[in-house]
């Protein structure tokens, strides 16, 4: 574990955002326009197809990208997960395998790719530091993507093993904020929570139902926290590789370190939107994984913390949202 006393990217980079019109990508992007980046590559799914080899193969060719952000990916909630699992394995490995080899392939210098903390076992010891990985069984409801997830990770870890292709991950924890997907039937738990409220305050309705017993314990990031830490692992973060230690840890958690339960997250996004009627448990619903909070020492202790509060990011989400909604109808995207 190390920084550079130099920048490991440059303001004259070319840089990729693979998917940088979702959540997680747009996020970065804008971080990046911030700090002064200005060469910025960006191509949606119209443009270029990341499910085809030949067409990332032709495209890395033609703008031979020095920095490479790989954000792009198949997501969705336990229910979307639970449904199309082989959608999910197998277009998620598709986007990672041809992204990551051919920013190899075609002289990328540096690449970051962004996990999920759906990669640890579901009893994992809390809270999850790194080296979980891989030492027990998957959370079923979300198992083929986070198989994906790992897939990325070694990947990467093979690349810079057998390669030297300078290659880093970040296994950021729940995402919130600008961009979420706020889709009826595939969207995370907390945007899912968003529009349900959303709706019933509009109706009126005397109370919602929630999944679940409302008991798990999970921690959210907004999601201009993580584009920070991206862009100061960028910067900054270079394993360390030594004689003692030629396979160090390529990867690091991004998160809070803090968690509160599904039922007191509800009733945050609740007070968030205004909603003052009565929240029911539908506890025939799966609970997923009992807890889920992320050790995120090692990135603290580079010097990153993340900097905005849940409550404060529920309310500028919450409102964002119920203003897309007031200017173009119920909308998928926030």
């Amino acid at each position: 574990m190390s920084l550079s006393t130099m920048p490991l990217i440059q303001q004259d980079d070319r840089i990729f955002v693979a998917g940088h019109r979702g959540m997680a990508g747009s996020a970065i992007c804008r971080a990046l326009a911030a700090r002064g980046y200005a060469n910025l590559l960006m191509a949606g799914r119209d443009e270029l197809d990341l499910l085809d080899p030949l067409a990332v193969d032709v495209w890395f060719a033609a703008n031979r990208p020095d920095v490479v952000v790989l954000a792009a990916a198949k997501v969705g909630g336990i229910l979307a997960n639970s449904t199309y699992p082989a959608d999910f394995l197998l277009e998620n490995l598709k986007i990672q395998n041809h992204v990551i080899e051919n920013a190899w392939r075609h002289g990328a210098r540096r690449l970051l790719f962004l996990g999920s903390s759906c990669i640890y076992p579901k009893f994992a010891p809390q809270p999850i530091a790194e080296e979980s990985l891989l030492t027990g069984p998957l959370e079923p409801t979300n198992a083929w993507y986070a198989i994906a997830k790992i897939a990325g990770i070694e990947l990467c870890r093979a690349l810079r093993q057998q390669h030297g292709f300078d290659a880093i991950s970040l296994m950021p924890t729940n995402l919130y904020g600008p961009g979420d997907n706020y889709h009826p039937t595939n969207s995370h738990v907390l945007p899912a929570l968003i529009r349900r409220f959303q709706e019933a305050r509009q109706a009126a309705a005397a109370r919602v139902t929630c999944w679940g017993s409302g008991s798990p314990l999970r921690e959210f990031l907004h999601v201009d926290d993580l584009a920070d830490a991206a862009l100061f692992c960028l910067e900054r973060w270079q394993p360390a590789i030594t004689a003692a230690d030629p396979d160090p840890l390529q990867f690091l958690n991004v998160g809070t370190g803090l968690d509160l339960s599904i039922r007191q997250l509800a009733g945050m996004v609740a007070e968030a939107v205004g909603y003052q009627g009565e929240i029911i448990w539908d506890t025939s619903k799966p609970d997923g994984t009992p807890k889920k909070q992320l050790d995120v020492s090692k990135l603290a202790a580079l010097g990153w913390k993340a900097r905005i509060p849940l409550a404060e990011g529920l309310r500028q989400t919450a409102q964002a949202y119920a203003l897309r909604v007031a200017t173009d109808g119920p909308s998928v995207r926030g």
